[in-house]
């Protein structure tokens, strides 16, 4: 079951920018999970496979905004102390989430947590819908399959952090077909366990794009990504059951993100 869940945190001293990157905020995920499960923030810090989660980069509490604008994830100046801030994370297996039970059950709010050289604490977790917060939702894998739509044929994404993609050696940052829906469908079918064989990619094409390139900084690298909206619509004669696959994985992209990167603030999309 995928779960998006989002954490209100407040810092009780400066958060410098140096310390707001995805390596600090995959630390931090690393050192709760650690707090746990010290067997498992081992593996998952030394291990190279597609791990089941996703990380935002950490937002400031304002105004919501329209849900396909896109979040912050440069941060130029400290942020102060005391400010209400939030953090999403995406878990794609039960397996993950029961082991991390404790945690949400035992969550102290006057423990501090450390990103960089500040103290933050987590004040609530959210893991349903929420008017004014988006991200957050949990829902299981055959509902997620139910509820998509059998005759629905145009796809929209709203790409919030930058999206970038691995071909053959090289990264590329342009959300051909392939790309998107490869990734969704590599992510459904490892984590489900409703494999779901094939989709008619040649069917979908790009309808719509407002979209452009945005330079992220991370660990000595630099990571190129995309950033926008884009739409593709399903053309010709085509199954039902295969327009169905396609808006059960467009709906998923909210829990998987898309491309490389994701365990770091890269690559959080939903659908719009």
């Amino acid at each position: 079951m995928p779960y998006s869940l989002v954490l209100n945190l407040v810092p009780q001293s400066p958060i410098y920018p140096e310390f707001l990157t995805g390596r600090h905020f995959h630390a931090l995920f690393l050192t709760l999970i650690s707090s746990v499960d010290p067997s498992l923030g081992e593996y998952l810090h030394s291990s190279n496979a597609d791990k089941a989660f996703t990380l935002s980069p950490l937002q400031i509490q304002r105004q919501p905004k329209p849900h396909y604008q896109t979040l912050q994830f440069i941060h130029q100046k400290p942020i102060p102390a005391g400010t209400p801030c939030w953090w999403r994370v995406s878990l794609l297996d039960d397996g993950l989430f029961s082991k991390l039970t404790p945690l949400w059950l035992n969550l102290n709010p006057e423990k501090p947590w450390h990103l960089g050289s500040a103290n933050l604490y987590i004040t609530q977790i959210q893991g349903t819908v929420q008017s004014k917060q988006p991200w957050a939702n949990a829902c299981n894998y055959a509902q997620l399959y139910e509820q998509a739509s059998n005759k629905e044929r145009n796809v929209s994404f709203s790409f919030a952090t930058p999206v970038s993609f691995r071909q053959g050696g090289y990264d590329t940052v342009l959300p051909i077909k392939e790309c998107v829906f490869n990734s969704l469908l590599s992510r459904w079918n490892k984590y489900s366990l409703m494999e779901i064989s094939s989709i008619p990619i040649e069917s979908i094409y790009p309808s719509a794009f407002d979209i452009n390139t945005e330079v992220v900084s991370n660990y000595e690298s630099k990571f190129i990504g995309c950033i926008g909206t884009i739409s593709y619509r399903i053309l010709g004669d085509v199954e039902p059951l295969a327009i169905k696959q396609i808006n059960a994985l467009a709906d998923f992209a909210l829990y998987a993100g898309l491309g490389r990167k994701t365990t770091m603030g890269m690559g959080m999309v939903r659908r719009v």
